[in-house]
């Protein structure tokens, strides 16, 4: 580890524990009559969505003529139900991320066909990662080869890493041929998974020069160690105390983002390369607390799967509230309007809300009443919606597969 990102990840285990674990001010309550006026306007919309899945366009002027019908209802919800600005939403580079978002998929789809929607859904996340830093930046929203490339090597690798039932020795000398590739060793691959990822990372060679882009070769051996320490995280019966999960967790998030950083940009302030790493932590820990039960069922510890059953995650998921807001003031950074950046703080306690009242087992019956009153819709309005929604279209993976095929128009 270097000591740049040692000393990031040591500022935000700091920052985490100065947190206070006490329930933040979320604004106003819902009444139950503007919830229900909400659960109309979102059902609207969910009609709109089921009609695009269950007749997928013919075309390209077909599809785009859908998307601007859900791009209408999109910012329909986001202002009557989300509470969001015409104005705050006015300053978003909606057009700009959707034509990156298209030829990503294309671009995935031509590099490898098998790939699945669900895979490069979980690619495209990092790729419109980068898009925001790109846009915070005044840079242009596009994709280049390396956005694509450090995109596509997880889920390649991620996933890879992360599978319990691939026998650590395994990963440990696999691991190890990637780092050595990652540095700069031109190896023979091993086998047709080897040549996937070398070439991934051939085409970020082809694009930033070792000589002229050092940044961004140890920004993606640092990502690297922190694969490869994670899979400390891999041990079910693991004893409090024994493996440092906030560490690893933290070291694991931050390190990913930081790459996208120095892949949009050599010329990263210290603050914004600190607000970089903390957007990667905040995220890793949204995702650890949607991913609690899967977690804790795969033997994978995080945060929230280690205590998640045996206590209840109330004063857990307070400290995330508050340490998100933390990260986020790191904006500040950034020349962006004041009022964007509000709407991506309100953004960000929006999907906590959720998150916390997807995984309602694992929170008190009060705990949930009350934050249940700061969501636009009652969170078994969600749920229901929810399991209607998978019941109809049969799976989340084929979900994303109609999905990729609509943007790959």
């Amino acid at each position: 580890m270097s000591v740049t990102v040692r000393e990031l990840n040591q500022h935000f285990i700091d920052l985490w524990w100065e947190c206070d674990t006490g329930l933040p001010d979320l604004g106003s309550p819902y009444s139950s009559r503007a919830q229900t006026q909400n659960e109309k306007g979102l059902l609207r919309f969910l009609e709109q969505v089921d009609h695009m899945l269950t007749a997928p366009p013919r075309g390209r002027d077909e599809a785009r003529e859908i998307q601007a019908r859900l791009g209408v209802a999109v910012r329909l919800l986001a202002v009557e139900a989300l509470g969001f600005k015409a104005e705050q939403l006015d300053l978003l580079p909606s057009h700009a991320f959707t034509d990156a978002s298209e030829e990503f998929v294309r671009r995935a789809r031509a590099f490898d066909s098998a790939l699945s929607g669900e895979d490069i859904y979980q690619a495209g996340r990092n790729a419109w990662t980068a898009h925001g830093l790109q846009w915070l930046l005044k840079l242009p929203v596009e994709l280049n080869p390396s956005i694509l490339a450090y995109s596509l090597l997880y889920p390649y690798t991620d996933n890879y890493l992360d599978d319990p039932g691939i026998p650590e020795a395994t990963k440990l000398a696999f691991n190890q041929r990637f780092r050595e590739r990652l540095a700069g060793d031109l190896l023979t691959p091993a086998n047709a998974d080897e040549q996937v990822i070398f070439d991934l990372v051939a085409m970020i060679e082809g694009q930033c020069s070792r000589a002229d882009h050092p940044a961004v070769f140890e920004s993606l051996l640092a990502i690297h160690h922190a694969q490869s320490q994670s899979l400390k995280l891999l041990r079910r019966a693991a004893a409090p105390g024994e493996v440092d999960v906030l560490g690893l967790s933290f070291y694991k998030g931050g390190t990913s983002v930081l790459a996208d950083g120095y892949l949009v940009s050599d010329l990263l302030t210290a603050a914004q390369r600190q607000y970089t790493y903390g957007h990667g932590i905040f995220a890793q820990l949204l995702d650890d607390m949607e991913d609690v039960e899967q977690d804790s069922q795969a033997g994978q510890l995080t945060i929230y799967s280690q205590p998640g059953g045996h206590w209840p995650l109330d004063r857990l998921a307070n400290r995330t509230f508050h340490f998100g807001r933390r990260v986020l003031q790191g904006l500040d950074c950034f020349d962006a309007a004041e009022s964007v950046r509000e709407l991506i703080r309100r953004g960000a306690d929006l999907f906590l809300i959720n998150a916390i009242g997807r995984m309602d087992p694992y929170y008190t019956p009060s705990y949930l009443r009350e934050l249940e009153t700061h969501s636009p819709f009652r969170f078994s309005f969600l749920k229901e919606q929810r399991d209607n929604f998978l019941r109809r279209h049969k799976s989340r993976a084929k979900l994303m597969e109609t999905f990729m095929l609509f943007m790959s128009y």
